[in-house]
């Protein structure tokens, strides 16, 4: 605050401004906006609620989207067959998964369309006829997969009947064919392959921003009511055709692929029909070990809490319990190695008295006062679900007999 006071040497007016300091009371921080959301320490993302608070916030419909009869179509990266296997499993209508569909591409190399190019080629080519001028596709032992009517009309079926579809994106390294500037699937066959013609690049944000949003435009086109659930992969590139190291590029090349996606997202979300998941972020920035030795898979327990999550926050008819959701969070920590190797074997036999046993006897699970506080505190919340399970059935007995 300014107040004029007058100048000792001519008399003059002058303004004095206020010291301030951090101790004292005038002492204001920095103007934070209208959302500022903070990055969590380890005990604020080891909480159960954590993910949903620290990495779910913001990206969620409403209310979920999908129910028991909801048609949903998900192909794209590896990532989104896990997605398919598990909603079909538990019962929800995934149309790529039905017997009348393993003809379309989408089904038979869904988990290999882990570009955007091919995935926007997949909907011109069913919806709008669009027959590209040479040979792109190429399954996974290199048999070339040619543009087949039936199988065009069997796609455009399967997206014409889709009310949710869920496509994951993996990766922007491509390889193309420069004359005509088309992208393969992947690379292309070595008996064909021509060094005058047939070239690798890493594409560029925008190049990906614009196939995302023209996906998008074609299927609000022709079905304006469906809603569209992007997600990027976690999975890393297995090897780069860049000469610097591949763990760098695989870096660049979710990098891009996330900037397109959010500026896609940030473009049409005020229309309703277009959200992300954040897989990639759960995998990559929740668990301290989410992947398998080869560095690539993620481990199966630490997947199966992620579809958990996924179906709890987008699907009316879980039935994913409480207790379920937690159990998941805890066996996903202990597999990744946040928590003790030993939970294994007392996950496996839910004895709370084991469990028990174990937080009586474990002096310390993290170096952090915090995150220690925080994992005891997890586990014994799981303890108290077991309880109530216990007693829940005991009584249930009781009034049997």
């Amino acid at each position: 605050m300014a107040e004029e006071e007058p100048d000792p040497e001519t008399g003059a007016a002058r303004v004095a401004f206020q010291e301030t300091s951090e101790k004292g009371a005038e002492f204001r921080t920095w103007f934070r906006g209208e959302h500022t959301n903070f990055n969590p320490k380890l005990d604020q993302i080891m909480a159960t609620e954590g993910p949903e608070k620290f990495v779910l916030h913001g990206w969620l419909p409403e209310a979920p989207l999908i129910e028991k009869g909801t048609q949903i179509t998900a192909f794209g990266s590896c990532f989104a067959a896990n997605i398919s296997n598990w909603l079909s499993e538990r019962n929800f209508r995934v149309l790529n998964k039905a017997d009348d569909a393993t003809r379309a591409y989408v089904v038979t190399m869904g988990e290999g369309m882990v570009n955007s190019f091919v995935i926007r080629q997949q909907f011109e080519w069913a919806w709008e006829n669009k027959v590209f001028d040479q040979p792109l596709w190429h399954g996974y032992k290199a048999e070339e997969y040619g543009y087949d009517e039936a199988i065009r009309l069997e796609t455009k079926r399967i997206f014409d009947e889709t009310e949710v579809f869920i496509l994951t994106f993996g990766l922007s390294e491509v390889w193309y064919d420069e004359p005509t500037g088309n992208v393969f699937w992947r690379t292309i066959p070595k008996d064909v392959y021509d060094p005058e013609r047939h070239k690798f690049r890493l594409s560029t944000v925008e190049e990906n921003r614009d196939n995302i949003r023209a996906v998008y435009d074609l299927i609000r086109k022709y079905r304006p009511d469906a809603k569209v659930i992007v997600t990027l992969s976690p999975v890393p590139l297995i090897a780069t055709f860049r000469d610097v190291s591949c763990i760098t590029a695989n870096s660049v090349s979710k990098a891009t692929l996330r900037v397109a996606v959010d500026e896609v997202v940030r473009g049409v979300r005020d229309e309703g029909h277009l959200f992300y998941w954040p897989s990639y972020e759960l995998v990559t920035d929740v668990f301290r070990g989410p992947y398998r030795g080869d560095r690539r898979h993620v481990r199966p327990v630490v997947l199966n809490y992620i579809m958990r999550l996924f179906e709890s926050a987008w699907c009316k008819d879980s039935d994913v319990t409480d207790t379920e959701m937690l159990e998941a969070w805890v066996r996903a920590h202990v597999a990744a190695g946040t928590l003790p190797g030993d939970l294994q074997g007392i996950l496996a036999k839910r004895k709370p008295f084991r469990l028990r046993k174990f937080l009586a006897e474990t002096r310390k699970f993290h170096d952090d006062d915090n995150a220690d506080a925080a994992m005891r505190g997890l586990l014994e919340e799981l303890l108290e679900h077991w309880r109530a399970e216990r007693a829940a059935a005991e009584q249930a007995a009781a009034e049997d007999a």
